[in-house]
């Protein structure tokens, strides 16, 4: 469908596009009959209650798909019932599209809300940790990445790291760097220091085997 310029609503659909598809409805629906002439513009105008330029650039949006055509002062004849049907479907597709944009563009603020909750939370848990650190609360703790650890060159997101100890990770220290709140796509290598938080019921034990499960063994 070809689109002028003019100014849009809040949906992304031009006024004038609307009252070109309902135009259109009115031909397939038998309200003006294939090969009838509209008198006017100032009758559709009326109608619509929107300006002439509004109905005439309506009108050339079904003159250019040939569902009218303009007939210099004498009115609008109604060409073809099967391309209002088409430009119908063609504006249906479009705005399928639109509202699927729509959504997804919803779906990515709601994404960065909630990944910005979730820094801010871990952010305040961190804190939290370390003013609690010598009330006998919370302890924040080290286990290393050992040598042939199944953690190595997995994600954070992969392994599962809470779900499986019950631990929260607060920071990986590597190469005498430590990155404080790392996202669930940082990987894991050896000597790798993880930083984790749990409560004093928590066994460190059972922490260390799940990361180096090899050298408890041996």
């Amino acid at each position: 469908m070809k689109h002028g310029s003019g100014i849009r609503e809040k949906d992304g659909v031009a006024k004038y596009e609307k009252i070109a598809v309902d135009i259109a409805y009115s031909i397939v629906h038998g309200e003006w009959a294939e090969g009838s002439l509209v008198k006017g513009r100032s009758t559709l105008s009326g109608k619509y209650s929107v300006s002439p330029e509004t109905i005439r650039r309506a009108v050339k949006l079904l003159e250019d798909s040939a569902v009218v055509e303009v007939l210099d002062k004498r009115g609008l004849l109604v060409k073809s019932i099967s391309a209002a049907e088409a430009f119908i479907s063609e504006h249906q597709a479009e705005d399928k599209i639109m509202t699927l944009r729509d959504d997804v563009k919803g779906l990515f603020a709601q994404k960065r809300a909630i990944d910005q909750k979730l820094e801010n939370t871990l952010d305040d848990l961190i804190e939290q940790a370390m003013s609690l650190r010598n009330v006998g609360l919370i302890f924040p703790l080290e286990v290393r990445i050992l040598e042939r650890s199944p953690l190595i060159g997995k994600t954070i997101g992969e392994v599962q790291f809470w779900a499986y100890t019950g631990a929260t990770i607060i920071g990986v220290k590597r190469g005498g760097h430590l990155q404080l709140s790392p996202g669930p796509k940082l990987v894991f290598f050896e000597g790798d220091v993880i930083l984790y938080v749990a409560n004093e019921h928590m066994q460190s034990g059972k922490i260390n085997h799940y990361v180096n499960p090899v050298a408890d063994e041996n």
